[in-house]
This record gives C-alpha cells, structure tokens and sequence, in this order.
C-alpha cells in the first residue's frame, strides 16, 4: 500500500506480511547469491529472441538445465512488417484486423537449442475433457519431457502433470489453501524430483 510520507513511499500491509517474508527471503538470498538473473523483455519479437539466446548459452550444461516454460506470452500477434507506419484513420471506416499465429518454440528449443535439457512446458484448457489428450499431443510433437496440464477454472488449485508413460494430479486441500499455499509449491517440488531423475538417467 502507499504511504503519504513525506516522502511518499510503500509498506507492505501488516496482514500480508506472514506470506510475503519468506518470499523477499528467498528473493534476497537468491540474488546476493548469484543464483538469480532477472531478464526483461517489452514485446513478442524480443522474449524470442532472448528464449533462443539463453537457450544456446545454456546448452553446454545439457541434463543439468530445466526450461519451465510456464506461460505462452501470446496465441496470435502482428509482425512489425505488418503494423502500420502512422496513425490509422477512422475516417477510412471499420478496421478489420488479421492476427498471424505466434511461432512454436518448443520445437527449436527441443531439437536445436537446447536437446539435451529438461524442458516443460504448460497446457491451459477451459474444457478438461480435452485437457489430457492435447497434453500428450504436444508431448508426441515437440517430443519434450513434461506436459503440466490444467483447467482455467481450478488452475491455481490442481494439475496434473502428464509425460510420455504417466499423469500425476497435483492438488491443494483445503487446509493448505487455507494456510497460503500456491499449486506453484507443489509443481516446483515434484518437477525438481523429476528433473534429478531425467539427469541420472542421462
């Protein structure tokens, strides 16, 4: 919240304080240790190109690297060669739009970048009677590790988490969502386990 001062300034509310501690910890530690490398990007074209960057980089380290792609940034875009150099003019009538499809980068990651990484990617559905099938699906086509699927709707609750040979559910009872615990706890942990099993199998 912010505070009038002078100077003006932000506090964190009292009541929030219990969840938010452990988390500046971690953060703290995190980054004083070296262990943190924030990378910003403002636009499509650039979280690309900084994707394939890392990537490369990260490639030497082969089984040791985990890409936990949690999120496309987006489906559909307009390429830049295709946005218009000035303002649009009303006056010319309705607009009508048409969006390209977001490149695929699981496919480049996988088999160029970085083949020899753990790499997960997320699967969001609004109707879960598709949820699993589409999960295997990208499985079978971007031939990674680890699908973790979930329902818009109970997202921040349960998910299961799908590879070639299995499906685990991942949820949050109601105690622990009572007490301030995010899914996110639950998919770190259990993934950090099958990733150290991918490596000892390399």
């Amino acid at each position: 919240r912010l505070t009038p001062g002078p100077p003006p300034g932000v506090a964190a509310a009292p009541a929030a304080l219990p969840a938010l501690l452990p988390a500046l910890r971690e953060y703290q530690r995190a980054t004083e240790a070296g262990a943190l490398l924030a990378i910003e990007f403002t636009g499509l074209v650039e979280y690309l190109a900084l994707l394939r960057v890392a990537a490369r980089a990260l490639a030497p380290l082969g089984s040791s690297v985990m890409f936990y792609l949690a999120a496309a940034v987006s489906d559909f875009y307009i390429p830049i060669s295709e946005m218009p150099e000035h303002k649009i003019q009303s006056s010319e009538g309705p607009l009508q739009i048409t969006m390209k499809m977001v490149p695929k980068m699981l496919s480049p990651l996988v088999r160029d970048w970085a083949p020899e990484a753990f790499v997960i990617s997320f699967k969001l559905e609004t109707d879960p009677q598709i949820l699993l099938d589409k999960s295997r699906q990208a499985l079978e086509k971007y031939r990674h590790q680890v699908v973790v699927a979930n329902v818009l709707e109970s997202r921040r609750t349960s998910v299961i988490i799908v590879t070639r040979d299995s499906q685990t559910p991942l949820s949050l009872s109601d105690e622990e969502i009572a007490q301030g615990m995010e899914i996110e706890e639950k998919i770190v942990s259990y993934l950090q386990g099958q990733h150290t099993a991918f490596i000892e199998r390399k």
